[in-house]
């Protein structure tokens, strides 16, 4: 298996679910993006995201998160060795490629934001010392439901690191019954490495060369700028939402092996990408209450996408 667009066919044996959660990984990777998961228990957040990080070749490491987890035990430490008498940095799991946060939300607030120069920066400062993340870099984060037993809510600025969002649910009858009858063969499969660092690095690069017109940019900016103007709302999208939405455009037209991004591409991602970036007043549809049944979200991304007028003029590459 040596391409990106490999993953999607392998991953499938591995996780029995919905298959935009795959693209969308894929996307955010390419296009240098953080994913955050979010479900309840035993939906699959853990399982799709190991799978998918065991998939590439890359370094992988996972930290889970507890109520007593401290920012050191993320980002490291420097530590007094008595053999040698002088200080030694230990680093943490943040050191790696792909970082796999699990149950986010059951950190205290102050670990979770240990993660945010990483996410923005791709560093991390240790006792004043600045050092550089390798890359690719990526930040697929799980948590559970709001509201569940030592959880703690995430910031509006730890939720807007990240550039897409996933809802896992329970599965279909059908998906389920799947899942059992492939149990052994999913336990016990063989996972084989995908591209390289190299390659995939080199496909990072060709998807940063991908053509987004003057158009779609436009697109992507009025649809971010609809949200901003609907009533009700308490969090509202900024930029890295617009941000977003070009360039995870990016990574869609790249596995689909296109040079250039169109509307299609970015109506794919809106829901991905304003989920979790969108919060109405406290009451009747608050966040908690569109945590519960989503419906209140998927109408509002429904009605954007068809308020907001697409793009006709020419949007290929030169």
């Amino acid at each position: 298996m040596g391409s990106v667009q490999d993953v999607l066919d392998e991953i499938s044996r591995f996780y029995v679910g919905a298959p935009e959660s795959e693209r969308i990984l894929l996307a955010a990777l390419l296009s240098g993006g953080h994913v955050l998961i979010e479900g309840p228990p035993g939906t699959g957040k853990t399982t799709l995201a190991k799978a998918f990080s065991r998939l590439l070749g890359v370094e992988f490491r996972r930290a889970q998160m507890t109520a007593d987890t401290l920012p050191a035990d993320i980002i490291g430490v420097n530590f007094f060795n008595q053999k040698l008498s002088a200080f030694e940095l230990r680093k943490g799991p943040v050191f790696t490629n792909v970082l796999l946060v699990d149950e986010l939300n059951r950190a205290p607030p102050r670990t979770q934001s240990a993660l945010l120069e990483a996410m923005q920066e791709r560093q991390v400062t240790i006792e004043g010392e600045t050092m550089a993340l390798s890359e690719p870099f990526m930040v697929i984060a799980t948590q559970v439901p709001y509201g569940s037993p030592g959880t703690y809510q995430l910031t509006d600025v730890q939720r807007d690191r990240f550039a897409f969002s996933l809802e896992l649910g329970y599965p279909s009858v059908e998906a389920e019954m799947e899942v059992l009858e492939r149990i052994d063969e999913i336990e016990s499969a063989d996972i084989q490495p995908g591209p390289s660092r190299e390659e995939l690095l080199g496909t990072i690069r060709d998807t940063r060369k991908v053509f987004v017109s003057a158009a779609v940019r436009k697109y992507a900016v009025e649809l971010v700028n609809h949200f901003r103007k609907l009533p009700g709302l308490v969090v509202r999208p900024g930029v890295r939402a617009s941000v977003a939405l070009v360039k995870g455009g990016r990574g869609l037209a790249k596995l689909d092996g296109r040079d250039y991004v169109t509307p299609d591409d970015i109506k794919e991602l809106t829901a991905f990408v304003m989920r979790h970036r969108i919060e109405t007043a406290p009451g009747a549809g608050s966040r908690a209450h569109l945590e519960a049944d989503g419906t209140g979200r998927e109408e509002m991304i429904s009605e954007a996408l068809k308020t907001v007028a697409v793009p006709k003029e020419r949007i290929g590459a030169a």
